[in-house]
């Protein structure tokens, strides 16, 4: 649970959930493999420049999307409706993005969220990761109308008016 410590600005609170997914992913050399850590290193690069933000980051997952169950989705939700924030952001793998984010909606109608990834990790290619990231804060410091959005490659939209075209390897507006 980190906060930044800024309080010579009066802004909003935004609750930052991080679940995994490819955005976080980090080469382990001793299995040969890409593995999903159980810390906040990339969103930690990334906020230390948001110094006039006010937020809560939490961990709650550490996990490839494709690895999630029905249970981590409650978990999501309960994180969120037990937190006064108003306004969400959520790092999730972008291979169910789309499922977490109808889940959400199902389940939570007073509050802003928006969810963001990555195709590239962050400890690979700063660029994508860094982009989505602050495309989706940007975005979420603005908004006003509840709902569950998502934030990716340039484009933001409600859930289910834009989908990862796995053919090209983007997301693109519906």
């Amino acid at each position: 649970k980190n906060s930044n410590s800024s309080e010579s600005v009066m802004m909003e609170k935004i609750l930052i959930l991080n679940t995994g997914g490819t955005f976080n992913k980090r080469y382990n050399p001793l299995k040969g493999e890409l593995e999903v850590p159980k810390d906040s290193l990339a969103l930690d690069g990334i906020l230390r420049y948001c110094n006039n933000t006010s937020y809560e980051l939490l961990n709650i997952i550490h996990k490839d999307s494709l690895e999630m169950t029905e249970e981590d989705r409650e978990l999501i939700v309960k994180t969120i409706q037990s937190s006064s924030c108003r306004k969400v952001l959520i790092v999730h793998g972008t291979d169910t993005m789309d499922v977490t984010a109808t889940f959400l909606a199902l389940h939570i109608k007073d509050k802003i969220i928006t969810l963001t990834g990555a195709m590239v990790p962050f400890s690979i290619d700063t660029v994508e990761a860094t982009c989505n990231f602050m495309m989706a804060l940007g975005d979420l410091m603005c908004r006003e109308q509840h709902g569950v959005y998502l934030a990716m490659h340039g484009a933001i939209a409600r859930h289910g008016s834009i989908y990862k075209n796995r053919q090209k390897g983007i997301f693109e507006l519906c």
